[in-house]
């Protein structure tokens, strides 16, 4: 059997360890008065056989009941105690879990996946409740319960009591064989049961490409192929529970029966009262329950620890990004310079750089475009301005303060960003504008939608700003969305905004319109990254990214004048434009 973490199990249960000793303590007292009872029993048996008087027997019936009901009481006590403290493990471990998911980089929930995160903050927290509540308790009852019962079967018969447990030790050994490969059974399923998750997830991401490519019958078998997996999975720790729980709760009845049989001849020579025989009758039952229980406590511990594993490979995963440990703080009202030096990305150590060496200076208010190929590195850059990829000391600084040594919500104030998928929740359009400022006032949610173009379009919707907005945002035109996203980005009022082809799929004019607002805030410094020159043309300055370098820095018309990159990819551009006019002609 693979060896049971003690240690993590006792980590776990240590603040909650006066609870967890109260319930120890109670079961200690059910345990005492276990044994209490069947020896009242044999008293007033044993009294019965010399001649008895209703009076006596009411007495030792009332004490009996008396002592049944606090046993109860008391049982129902370590219970409420116990399983309270892997409740309380299981909310704390799952706020562990979000508040570790929060710190890592984007690209880790990617690369782990959102099924296999969220199968480990969900059912196998609920294992590891189960593992600190149940089996925990059931364990402990089962050691209490030998611990206190054999010593009194012995007392009053050793033989008639050796042989009535005789067959427990093959019990222990039936769970030994068997517990190792419930393990490896259940950590399969916990795993398969993960990749199902992670397919759904993705699936209902990607319902849209789904249907407009007709992959319906590719993703079901998909599906099914890993649905019978997981079912092959819980079939085979199916078979083996079915195999170990019947197979223990036979050998818990033999032992019954032995005592029976031998117990019968022990009567017939006088060696034994009938008081004692029912009183070894009911010790043997005391064991018979948590012994034929000892296979599902197996499972459930099992299944538990492969779960706590899971859970601890998870949390001990370090972020990646992380705030400095002394952190610095730009300028209380810096006025938003940004400069690159030498700015080199790599997303792991084994692959090319992302970026290449890159050295740029953004003056205070001024508007940079960044322009550049399919797959130059402009949105590695937007990203490592935010810190949302690993950057190195002395690369980037945010008015002097080199942005590896400040705390990251502190640099995400100053550094406002708008993806060109701007990813909406399930909320009001006001909730989500508001979403970096939750405590924004009404006229600053519609003050920033303004800015945006986006508040003519919320007028025409039948509830205004609190039109609920679907999952992702569904039910927007990409437009709407990007401009959702950029309103967003506004009401932070962020010194520097970073726009990483935020207008995209906004239409020319509107475009322009948000541009001439935004060159109008000159207290914001802007870098607007996009795939159209058109958009580019009139900004301050534009830098030209290729292959992760930036290759040429100037103004639109000076860039245009010369050969290279931007004079190429600006004819492509005026080319593919005449091209649409005579379709449309």
């Amino acid at each position: 059997m693979p060896a049971i973490r003690l240690d993590l199990i006792a980590r776990y249960l240590r603040p909650h360890r006066r609870a967890v000793i109260k319930g120890g303590v109670a079961l200690v007292a059910v345990n005492l008065l276990g044994v209490l009872i069947p020896l009242r029993v044999r008293t007033a048996i044993d009294d019965l056989q010399d001649g008895f008087q209703l009076d006596d027997i009411l007495v030792q019936a009332a004490i009996i009941v008396a002592l049944a009901t606090v046993m109860g009481g008391v049982r129902l006590w370590s219970r409420m105690l116990v399983f309270g403290a892997g409740r309380d493990v299981e909310v704390g471990l799952r706020q562990r879990i979000f508040s570790h998911m929060l710190r890592q980089d984007p690209g880790w929930v990617q690369r782990t996946g959102s099924g296999e995160v969220i199968s480990r903050a969900t059912s196998d927290v609920e294992n590891v409740r189960r593992l600190l509540g149940f089996a925990v308790l059931s364990l402990t009852n089962t050691l209490l319960a030998y611990a206190f019962t054999l010593p009194a079967m012995l007392a009053i018969d050793p033989w008639l009591s050796l042989a009535a447990v005789a067959v427990y030790p093959v019990m222990l050994i039936t769970v030994g064989r068997f517990g190792g490969r419930m393990m490896r059974q259940q950590r399969q399923q916990q795993e398969t049961l993960a990749g199902l998750s992670s397919l759904i997830q993705e699936d209902l991401s990607g319902i849209g490409a789904i249907k407009i490519y007709g992959q319906e019958p590719t993703e079901q078998e998909a599906f099914s192929s890993r649905n019978r997996r997981y079912r092959d999975a819980a079939l085979s720790l199916a078979r083996t529970r079915s195999i170990l729980f019947p197979l223990l709760e036979g050998l818990s009845s033999v032992s019954l029966l032995l005592l029976l049989a031998l117990g019968s001849g022990q009567l017939e020579s006088g060696r034994l009262s009938i008081g004692a025989l029912v009183a070894l009758i009911l010790f043997v039952e005391r064991l018979v329950f948590p012994t034929a229980l000892l296979g599902f406590t197996l499972s459930t511990f099992q299944t538990g620890q492969v779960s706590l594993e899971r859970v601890e490979q998870l949390l001990s995963r370090e972020p990646a990004i992380r705030s400095s440990e002394r952190p610095l703080s730009p300028p209380v009202d810096g006025p938003g310079r940004l400069q690159a030096r030498n700015l080199t990305v790599r997303y792991d150590e084994q692959s090319d750089p992302a970026l290449s060496g890159l050295s740029f200076d953004l003056q205070p208010g001024e508007l940079v475009a960044v322009v550049g190929p399919v797959g130059c590195g402009k949105t590695t850059l937007a990203r490592a301005l935010g810190r949302m990829v690993p950057v190195a000391s002395g690369q980037l600084f945010l008015d002097g303060v080199d942005v590896t040594a400040m705390e990251l919500g502190d640099l995400r104030r100053h550094v406002a960003m708008v993806p060109q998928e701007g990813y909406l929740f399930t909320a009001s359009l006001a909730d989500n504008i508001r979403y970096g400022e939750p405590h924004a006032a009404r006229e600053r949610v519609e003050t920033v939608a303004e800015q945006a173009r986006l508040a003519g379009d919320i007028r025409g919707f039948p509830d205004g700003f609190e039109t609920l907005v679907g999952e992702r945002g569904i039910t927007l035109s990409g437009g709407q969305r990007q401009r959702t996203a950029l309103s967003r980005a506004l009401i932070m009022d962020a010194p520097i905004l970073v726009l990483d082809d935020a207008l995209a799929s906004v239409d020319n004019a509107t475009a322009a319109a948000i541009l001439e607002e935004l060159r109008h805030q000159r207290q914001r410094t802007i870098l607007l990254i996009s795939h159209q020159l058109s958009a580019a043309a009139g900004c301050d300055r534009i830098l030209v990214m290729e292959d992760g370098r930036i290759v040429q820095e100037g103004e639109h018309r000076t860039l245009l004048a010369r050969s290279g990159t931007y004079q190429r990819l600006w004819d492509r551009e005026q080319a593919e434009e005449r091209l649409r006019t005579v379709v449309r002609a």
